[in-house]
């Protein structure tokens, strides 16, 4: 905008008293003085500019209400702002402050004030004056301590200090009674004052990756407290008044030095939930008492390297001295698992499970799901053959095994030494502990290296940890047992012999023994569930059985139920065929071919040569992902996640394959020696494929612990388009100029400035939206690949013993799953369907839960509102007064924002809800848009201080007009089937649809 245009707007704004006016993202450097013209605003909006400092005159715009400096590079303000004292919400965000006037203490009406992403190291005192304060976000800025004043911030609710550098809070602090939501997440606490505990309307607090060493005992007076964030902390304890706070709704410790087991905090994932509150807390408090518990002292230690390298030699000269080598020692086919005791010095046994896996190249990708954390690893080299890549296999320890200590052994053979780079490897993996050498025929070495071993794992972290006496209990009967596998049942059996009764703590151990790599239960697996598997080695090696089968080899991975027969035919392994194959497809190893019932492919055994096909390259989408290490089996993996769309089940081999979906064809092609994997995509729905390429590619890559790997989008300037090789721009960087408000990047071919949003709005279809929410198109392919995958996956399962008999006729399958819930506008046609619908329902044995029979009486509306949003299905009649209505649409964004809505919501469209016409929906965002004004207006002639719950309302109405247009749209797009094809068919195919998501 120039700045005759912007004088322009101001001269008429003032004439015509102009009470808002929006300037944002017009490329605004200065705001000129007749801006102080404008004293009739009440909303000004200059989000998005570059302004880097403001004029006095500023402060005459005295009726301001609402001002957004958002996203500029203000320095400094003004002594002048002091002046705006009717301003309620002030948004300084994303600029350059390094500290506030204290006339900055005078804007004493304001309520919201946001000062985050500054580089302000200190807050004046005259912040104190600031009493009407209801929110301030100071997120990522330098502040090193807060003012005492800051207690005279009464009013608070909502404080954020993410991203600062406090050591400590003031003792005041806990003068901020009315606090809703208190973020201190990357600070440098490591403590909290006894006052924190006066903080008893707090309902949601983040202590994240601070210094926490212990909590004051007065914490336990946050009885109001729903959600407590305490993980990357150094709690080894807890305060006993924590079981004061009975409305904890989550309670995540993980990454704490605290005696719980990790499975029980949670997964390791910290973007997913943690574990339940009251299992936590029943566990920690379990073991405080001495006489309860007793130490736990296991680990395992997992030799790696290349085959022939010693591995084995090693794995026994360890467990017995003695042991004389063979000539020719028998090289390990997949895994051996040996014992080894030693005596701690506490006098302690301490049972090591040394782990020696087959170098073998066949084995490398399944190794991958028994390298683990809470382990010792040794790399034996070969010092005649030097033929041990030291990099990729400490990378892969890495990869896999979240940094576990790692030595590397030099199999010294008939004395031949080698030198090995212990500084460079050392800069490189900080895991690397030690470099040992041996000549095992010798015992040279030997000595050391066993106390070294003894050394390093009594250090694991988990080693010494206190368990109730009747795990360990459980875990000696379960090692004194002979057998390979038993059933769940025989091992509930088992804990119940040994007075451990609680099915939950029994498959907590079965957990906890899983991720020690003590005994195999894959408790989620509809199959493997069923049984737990003691010698893991046992299961290990049937698979390797299948690999390394002549007759597989030779149909380059092609195998049938038959060939299990014979390949499995001995008697350890005959009754647990379904279940070993189900092992081999649960470590993605293999897939049934789709049409050829019985008949799997290993795809690591498929030929190396290239399918024979043609490929049209007009207007592909292209991307690349570059690796910085590539671990092997990437590609594979995806084969057999995407392995439904292989294009006529032929063109797949080991590095590449083409996948072909509604007339759209995705190549995928792995170049390892180039550390690759090259994707292009053609035809009608190029960018929902490639969106369903790189998700399941991104979930491989989301597999290792920190893979390090770029994503390359290709320029599409007009030189670069008719480039075989166009230039490639990083789409992480890509992303970071967005973020900046940097729309344009420079070609290195052509040196053209193109537009960055194209860039990535050509390849990229975004799957999710801002708030992780499913994009509608990119859901629904993906729900069809994953229905596609369950239904090959689970089908051999339908004509065993394991089957699970469908929903509607399984009385006890519904109490484990009842939360089939119901949203509906009341009366009218509406509710006389549902009505319908609850009757036929009640009569097949299912309930939905619905408000009118289920929330009874003085039941919270909005509580159970938030419950039918967290449902796994919910049933939405849809209807023109369900649009309208501000408790229905609040259900349906509650689904919308707990992620999967299109997995989740059963809709039914009756035939008032005018969704199918781009100008009848933009009738329901009209008339969102007048609900929140009439109510803004409103608003606007009540004293602030009694607004109390009307600011949330309109929160609620904004955010549905907000959500509207997309939810219609995905709703559009559904076959939903008519009201009366439902009721015809006695709701068969809801009830089926709602069935197989149950089942899930």
């Amino acid at each position: 905008m120039t700045n005759e245009e912007l004088l322009e707007i101001i001269e008429k704004a003032a004439k015509d008293k102009v009470t808002e006016l929006d300037f944002s993202g017009k490329g605004l450097t200065t705001l000129p003085p007749e801006f102080g013209q404008l004293t009739n605003l009440r909303s000004l909006n200059l989000y998005n500019n570059q302004l880097s400092s403001l004029s006095p005159e500023i402060g005459q715009l005295t009726n301001l209400q609402s001002l957004n400096f958002n996203h500029n590079q203000l320095s400094s303000l003004p002594p002048k702002i002091g002046q705006l004292t009717n301003l309620r919400l002030l948004d300084l965000n994303n600029n350059r402050l390094s500290s506030l006037p204290p006339e900055f203490g005078q804007l004493t009406n304001l309520q919201s004030l946001y000062l985050s992403s500054n580089q302000l190291s200190s807050l004046p005192p005259e912040i104190g004056q600031l009493t009407n304060l209801q929110t301030l976000h100071l997120f990522r800025n330098q502040l090193s301590s807060l003012p005492p004043e800051i207690g005279q911030l009464t009013n608070l609710q909502s404080l954020d200090l993410r991203r600062n550098q406090l050591s400590s809070l003031p003792p005041k602090f806990g003068q901020l009674t009315n606090l809703q939501s208190l973020y201190l997440e990357n600070n440098q606490l490591s403590s909290l004052p006894p006052r924190f505990g006066q903080l008893t309307n707090l309902q949601t607090l983040y202590l994240s990756r601070n210094q926490l060493s212990n909590l004051p005992p007065e914490f336990g007076q946050l009885t109001n407290l729903q959600f407590l964030y305490l993980e990357n902390n150094q709690l080894s304890s807890l305060p006993l008044e924590i079981r004061q706070m009975s409305n904890l709704k989550k309670l995540d410790l993980r990454k704490n030095p605290l005696p719980i087991p990790p499975e029980i905090l949670g997964p390791k994932d910290l973007s997913e939930n943690p574990g339940d509150v009251s299992e936590i807390l029943d566990f920690y408090f379990r073991v405080q008492d001495p006489t309860e518990t007793e130490p736990f002292y296991e680990a395992k230690f997992l030799i790696i390297g290349e085959g022939g390298a010693g591995k084995t030699s090693l794995a026994k000269k360890i467990a017995d001295e003695n042991y004389k080598l063979q000539l020719e020692e028998k090289s390990t086919a997949g895994i051996d698992v040996i014992q080894w005791h030693f005596t701690q010095p506490n006098g302690k046994d301490f049972r090591v499970n040394i782990w020696d896996f087959g170098g073998q190249e066949i084995y490398h990708q399944t190794h991958q799901f028994f390298l683990s954390k809470r382990s010792l690893y040794a790399l034996v080299a070969d010092t005649r053959k030097e033929n041990t890549d030291f990099y990729w296999w400490l990378k892969v320890v890495e990869l896999l095994s979240d940094k576990s200590p790692v030595f590397i052994i030099k199999n010294e053979k008939q004395d031949r030494q080698c030198e090995v780079n212990g500084g460079q490897l050392r800069g490189e993996f900080s895991n690397l502990e030690k470099i040992l050498a041996t000549n095992l025929d010798t015992n040279r070495g030997l000595a050391e290296i066993k106390d070294a071993i003894q050394l390093y794992i009594s250090r694991l972290d988990h080693v010494g940890t206190p368990l109730p006496k009747l795990w360990v209990r459980v875990r000696a009967a379960l090692e004194n047992d002979s057998r390979n596998y038993i059933s769940f049942e025989e091992y509930c059996n088992l804990c119940q012999v040994n007075n451990l009764t609680d099915r939950k703590d029994m498959k907590r151990l079965s957990s906890y023994l899983h991720d020690l790599g003590v005994c195999l239960h894959f408790q989620d697996d509809s199959t493997l569930k069923h049984h737990v598997i003691l010698k893991p080695e046992w299961g290990t090696t049937a698979v390797y059985k299948v690999l390394d089968s002549y007759t597989v080899k030779q149909k380059l991975g092609c195998f049938t139920k038959e060939n299990l027969k014979d390949i499995w035919k001995s008697g350890e392994y005959a009754d647990m065929r379904d279940e070993l194959l189900q092992l081999m497809m649960r470590f993605k190893l293999c897939y049934e071919i789709p049409g050829r019932r019985d008949t799997y492919i290993a795809p690591q055994l498929l030929s190396i040569e290239k399918a024979d096909y043609t490929w049209d390259d007009r207007n592909n989408l292209i991307l690349r992902y570059t690796y910085t290490f590539m671990p092997k089996g990437i590609l594979t993996r995806f084969i057999v996640e995407t392995h439904p769309w292989i294009e006529q089940q032929k063109l797949v081999w080991k590095n590449g394959v083409v996948l072909n979906k509604d007339q759209t064809r995705a190549e995928v092609i792995e170049n390892y020696n180039q550390r690759e994997i090259k994707i292009r995509v053609a035809g009608n729905r190029k960018k929902e494929l490639m969106a369903v390429v790189t998700h399941e590619l991104e979930k491989i890559h989301n597999s290792y612990e920190r893979l390090q790997y770029q994503t390359l989008v290709p320029c599409n300037c007009e030189t670069c388009k008719n480039l075989p090789t166009p230039y490639s721009y990083s789409l992480e960087k890509l992303n970071k100029r967005l973020n900046a408000g940097r729309y344009q990047i420079e070609c290195e071919n052509s040196y053209e400035m193109v537009d960055v949003r194209r860039l990535i709005d050509d390849v990229m279809f975004q799957s999710f939206r801002a708030e992780r929410e499913l994009n509608p198109q990119f859901a629904q392919l993906q729900s069809e690949l994953e229905q596609e995958r369950n239904e090959l996956l689970t089908h051999q399962l339908q004509d065993s013993k394991q089957q699970e008999k469908r929903i509607m006729n399984s009385q006890s399958a519904m109490e484990f799953e009842k939360e089939i819930f119901i949203s509906y506008a009341w009366g009218g046609e509406s509710e006389q369907f549902v009505n319908q619908l609850d009757e036929t329902l009640q009569a097949k044995g299912i309930k939905i839960i619905r408000d009118k029979r289920d929330l009874g009486y003085k039941g919270l509306i909005k509580a159970f509102m938030e419950r039918i949003g967290r449902g796994k299905c919910a049933i939405a009649v849809i209807s023109d007064k369900y649009l309208k209505s501000p408790n229905c649409m609040f259900e349906l964004v509650q689904i919308a924002k707990n992620g999967e809505f299109y997995d989740r919501i059963f809709p039914i469209v009756l035939s008032d809800a005018q969704i199918y016409k781009p100008i009848a929906r933009l009738k329901y965002i009209k008339h969102w848009e007048e609900e929140i004004k009439e109510l803004d207006e409103a608003m606007k002639e009540v004293g602030a201080a009694n607004l109390q719950g009307f600011r949330e309302e309109i929160d609620q109405y904004t955010e549905i007009r907000n959500t509207i247009a997309e939810l219609t749209n995905l709703l559009k797009d559904m076959n939903t089937l008519t009201p009366d094809i439902h009721s015809e068919s006695d709701f068969e195919s809801l009830l089926n649809a709602i069935a197989r998501r149950l089942d899930e």
